[in-house]
This record gives C-alpha cells, structure tokens and sequence, in this order.
C-alpha cells in the first residue's frame, strides 16, 4: 500500500521560510516522479515543483528562485524549500509520486498560511 505524508505546513509571515516533507512508503523514490503541487481556495491544483532521478527538477515560474525541491531517496523524502513567501502562496501542498498514469499517488496535503 502506498502511502505519502506531508509535514511542515503552518503559518508563516510574508518574507518567512518554511519546509515541507513528504514521507513515502510502499512505493520505490528513485523510479518514481515525485512533485509538490498547490491548491488555493477557489482556484485549481497547480504543479509547484517536480524531481526525477535525484535532479532533474522543474519549477513553477511563480516560485523559481524562491522555492526548491529535492529528495533523499534513502529516506524516501522529498523536501520543498519555500522562502521568500508571500500571500499568494498560500494554498493546501500536496505530495505527488507518479509513474504512470496507472501508478498516480497524492498526500492528505498540509496548509501553508503567509499572513501578517
């Protein structure tokens, strides 16, 4: 059974940091494409930043130079990094390992809150 936590959400002032971890079970890191993805209230889930193969990475325009993503494979971990954060950012993050359309997985997601 696969199972994806997060961790490390919460409230955070604008200009803060925070880091996001996403614990994963009964699947393998290395083959799989792990990402991070958003979802705002009212808007649809967008991607944020996805890894394969321990460095090949993509990030969102919205967060490039802000925001990155990275794995430890022998922990089974994927990590995103978020500084400089703004109001815009807030949204539910969710964790994603995908490696096929038949082999999709999410998180239950982790609130990131930037207010003053």
């Amino acid at each position: 059974q696969v199972q994806l936590v997060e961790s490390g959400g919460g409230l955070v002032q604008p200009g803060g940091s925070l880091r996001l971890s996403c614990a994963g079970s009964g699947i393998i890191f290395s083959i799989y494409r792990m990402g991070w993805y958003r979802q705002a209230p009212g808007k649809q889930r967008e991607m944020v930043a996805t890894i394969r193969g321990g460095d090949i990475t993509v990030h969102a325009d919205s967060v490039k130079g802000r925001f990155t993503i990275s794995t430890d494979n022998a922990k089974n971990t994927v990590y995103l990094q978020m500084n400089s954060l703004s109001v815009e950012d807030t949204a539910v993050y969710y964790c994603n390992a995908w490696y096929g359309n038949s082999n999709n997985y999410w998180g239950q997601g982790t609130q990131v809150t930037v207010s003053s």
